[in-house]
């Protein structure tokens, strides 16, 4: 009888946690997820990707997994399409896609975070307020999890890496669990947490990018 008495309490909180979350406004889950991610120095998480072209009708699919440590550092492995990377090591980032460029990287400054962002999820939490104009996008289950959505479209189109997002945060502890972009080109990209780990040791040497050989490498 205790055990289940402690199984209802324990669920009577979770739905008060989520019921509370889901009444309030898209400003507050917004401080709530930014307030959140400020308190997170690194991470480890799998992840799965979606990748849609609303010209060609054509889409694709990607998972793998990604470290961080903030500030400035990135690696993320993909599982499929096995090989490619994406390496950020605090000033250059570089993009290795052999599943469709292959023979080359691509080598770029770290400052230039609107074409590539090195923090994923900072993208949509660095002064969202001045950035973006904020709406409801209601509420759904990702993993498993109660989330409430939010819609971020950029005020100064021009020098947003996206013309409109779609962030998914939880309910309980406000972190971004799934987002989806619009790029500026019209492709759609979806991108779902399926694990994540945070304040966790991280491998130093995955922020370490080793070029293979015959490899080209393009500046940008």
């Amino acid at each position: 009888m205790l055990l289940r008495f402690l199984r209802l309490a324990l669920l009577a909180s979770l739905v008060a946690v989520a019921t509370v979350a889901r009444a309030q406004s898209p400003s507050v889950t917004l401080d709530r997820a930014t307030a959140a991610w400020e308190k997170v120095r690194t991470a480890r998480a799998s992840f799965e990707q979606t990748i849609t072209n609303a010209l060609t009708g054509s889409s694709a699919s990607a998972r793998g997994e990604f470290q961080q440590q903030r500030p400035g550092r990135l690696a993320i492995r993909f599982d499929e399409p096995n090989g490619d990377r994406i390496v950020a090591d605090g000033k250059t980032v570089w993009i290795y896609l052999p599943s469709s460029a292959p023979g080359q990287v691509v080598k770029r400054p770290a400052q230039d975070g609107a074409a590539m962002p090195i923090d994923i999820t900072n993208q949509f939490l660095e002064d969202p307020h001045g950035k973006y104009d904020v709406s409801a996008a209601g509420t759904s289950t990702v993993g498993g999890r109660p989330a409430t959505g939010l819609v971020l479209v950029p005020k100064k189109a021009a020098n947003a890496p996206f013309s409109r997002a779609t962030i998914w945060v939880d309910d309980a502890d406000a972190l971004i669990r799934q987002f989806e972009i619009v790029e500026p080109s019209g492709i759609t990209r979806r991108v779902r947490i399926t694990s994540l780990e945070l304040n966790v040791p991280v491998d130093r040497d995955a922020f370490a990018f080793k070029l293979p050989p015959g490899v080209k490498v393009i500046e940008r």
